[in-house]
């Protein structure tokens, strides 16, 4: 028997894990980021509850169902960024009405531009939320 042989097909499993606390962002790009000392590849959302992956790949993924846990915390930060990307691509209706029925405010412009907004006001700790889309 060889010391490195493979011993069977392992697979990949996923989980819902997320950083605990809301921190700055480091870098991103290349499709994903950096922050508190790890990256993570693809979007992420920071939330009171921490920073969590998003499953939003495009702007047209920015729907009532991939933003839910954070129309579910709302109550809890005063404004949330999403940046959209490379271009500011404005938030379905129905998005931007289950937001406002919760009483969140929020900002919609490049993901660039969301991180160096957030980033400033997180600094300054003050509540705010983002959901920001992973750019190349």
């Amino acid at each position: 028997m060889k010391l490195f042989e493979p011993r069977g097909r392992r697979t990949l499993e996923p989980r819902d894990q997320h950083f605990p606390t809301p921190v700055p962002i480091d870098a991103y790009g290349d499709g994903g980021f950096r922050f508190a000392d790890m990256s993570h590849r693809g979007s992420i959302m920071v939330l009171p509850s921490g920073v969590h992956g998003w499953s939003a790949v495009t702007p047209k993924d920015v729907t009532l169902e991939t933003l839910a846990l954070a129309i579910d915390q709302a109550g809890e930060y005063d404004v949330l960024l999403v940046g959209t990307g490379v271009d500011l691509v404005p938030l379905p209706g129905a998005v931007a009405a289950a937001l406002r029925e919760r009483g969140a405010r929020f900002e919609v412009m490049s993901t660039g531009a969301a991180i160096r907004i957030f980033n400033i006001m997180i600094g300054e700790n003050r509540k705010f939320a983002a959901a920001f889309l992973a750019v190349e």
